[in-house]
């Protein structure tokens, strides 16, 4: 008869009685075939209910320890087998550090946004109305593209902003951009040969090499992307940003984009993703037109999300393809399911919709152009002024600061970063190993306090005189 102390316990007791069993099976108290007590003579030996002598054996019998043979009772499995086959590998420690983001007091080249800036109020409304409106569609699951509402709202955002005539099933909504190259991979197939702007976005290479892709790089001159870097780096795919590439802020002209669509065109296979991340924020005149527009033999495919235009921490994505990758896509990846929550896609679909993202929009281009020249004015201003140039080209949320020293960029941001200040330079994302611009730093000014930036001025023109009077 199996005996056991129910003094002191913190659990329930079927649960004690089991976890008591389980052990002894585990431990080899109990061996295999050992026909357990029944339940009535189990419950009468420790005076408590059969009941609970039931919940402990099903428990037992559920996760396989146990077993029960018909008009016999209940007897112990042959767990002996699988047990000598789970041999530890040795001590386990949990002591797991997770990596944490390095962080400063001043960040001049993040990329942050202000929460007074998001429209809560609006967005809450919204929220409530779907919850309120939709509960049939919310428990529903999602198809690979993402909800036809959300894909019809993008498609009437693309034609009136971007002049774009997109069918909304053309469209693949994807919970961030690095989620969406990983589709997108897949789709093309990670034996072709990815091509990135250098300088360029160094992301994009974690990403793409990550999933075993041949990432190569492309040269640039002030037009942008050369189709002469595209020939040399022999690719396949070409990763650019047309419209205001990041990080030299160029936006490319309209002769080169038809170059590039021609290179596109010379080879089957041949794509261009055309990666729009801020498109919305031009400063001066319409938006330029995007690759995709200009494109009529199905090469582009155009990448943007709302990270820029709402928050970074709203990640939600989305692509058009040409008509025959879509085709493609749902014969191949039909079975996933998009990785946007339905409640955050119906919200989206709304604030489009009911053209709240169009005032937000306009409200953002006219908070960031004054916020543009408010930094601007300060760099005018500071003692710095002796030491640099601006480097802008009305668009996008960041400008380029070209610094006349002989110091190099990797000691000025040495010294900025024993300061508490951080700053990334143009050859920071320089992936060619070539020479490239120096002296060209990058400032972000979306979320940046102007205080701040007084002082991180002073403080790099303090790095760049006093090279001279030591």
């Amino acid at each position: 008869m199996l005996t056991y102390n129910f003094e002191n316990i913190d659990c329930p007791i079927y649960e004690y009685i089991y976890k008591c069993i389980k052990n002894d099976i585990l431990s080899g108290n109990i061996l295999p075939g050992t026909r357990l007590p029944s339940k009535r003579s189990f419950a009468n030996n420790h005076g408590i209910s059969t009941i609970t002598i039931q919940n402990a054996y099903d428990q037992l019998i559920s996760e396989g320890y146990v077993c029960t043979i018909p008009k016999k009772g209940y007897y112990v499995s042959d767990l002996q087998e699988m047990t000598s086959r789970v041999v530890p590998s040795g001590h386990i420690t949990y002591d797991i550090t997770i990596p944490e983001k390095e962080m400063y007091e001043i960040d001049i080249s993040g990329n942050s946004v202000s929460s007074d800036m998001f429209p809560f109020s609006v967005w809450t409304k919204i929220s409530r109305e779907v919850m309120a409106g939709k509960k049939e569609e919310l428990m529903r699951t999602s198809p690979v593209c993402g909800v036809k509402e959300l894909r019809e709202a993008i498609s009437d955002h693309l034609r009136s902003f971007r002049g774009m005539i997109v069918d909304p099933n053309q469209i693949m909504v994807g919970a961030g951009t690095e989620y969406l190259y990983g589709l997108l991979t897949e789709l093309l197939g990670n034996e072709k040969n990815y091509v990135i702007e250098s300088p360029g976005y160094k992301k994009l290479v974690q990403i793409y090499k990550q999933r075993g892709i041949d990432c190569r790089f492309a040269s640039m001159d002030k037009q942008g992307v050369t189709v002469e870097g595209l020939e040399h780096s022999q690719a396949d795919v070409a990763h650019i940003c047309p419209n205001h590439h990041f990080p030299t802020g160029i936006t490319m002209p309209a002769k080169r984009r038809y170059e590039i669509l021609s290179w596109a065109n010379e080879k089957d296979g041949r794509y261009i993703i055309e990666d729009d991340y801020d498109s919305e924020f031009r400063t001066v005149g319409k938006p330029m037109p995007t690759l995709f527009s200009i494109d009529s033999c199905e090469k582009v495919i155009y990448m943007n999300t709302f990270s820029k235009s709402l928050s970074p921490t709203i990640r939600i994505s989305y692509m058009v393809l040409p008509v025959h990758l879509v085709y493609l896509l749902f014969r191949s990846l039909y079975f996933y399911s998009c990785t946007v929550s339905n409640f955050e896609q119906y919200t989206l679909a709304e604030f489009i919709r009911q053209g709240y993202f169009e005032k937000h929009i306009n409200r953002m281009r006219l908070y960031y152009m004054k916020k543009r020249a408010l930094v601007m004015d300060v760099v005018m201003q500071s003692k710095l002024v002796p030491y640099c140039e601006i480097w802008e080209n009305d668009s996008g949320l960041h400008f380029l600061l070209k610094l006349k020293t002989t110091i190099s960029d990797q000691e000025i941001e040495h010294k900025l970063m024993e300061r508490g200040i951080r700053i990334n330079t143009l050859s920071d994302y320089n992936l060619l190993n070539e020479e490239n611009k120096s002296h060209y730093f990058i400032i972000n000014y979306s979320n940046l306090d102007m205080e701040k930036i007084k002082y991180a001025l002073d403080v790099i023109e303090e790095i760049l005189t006093e090279k001279y009077t030591s």
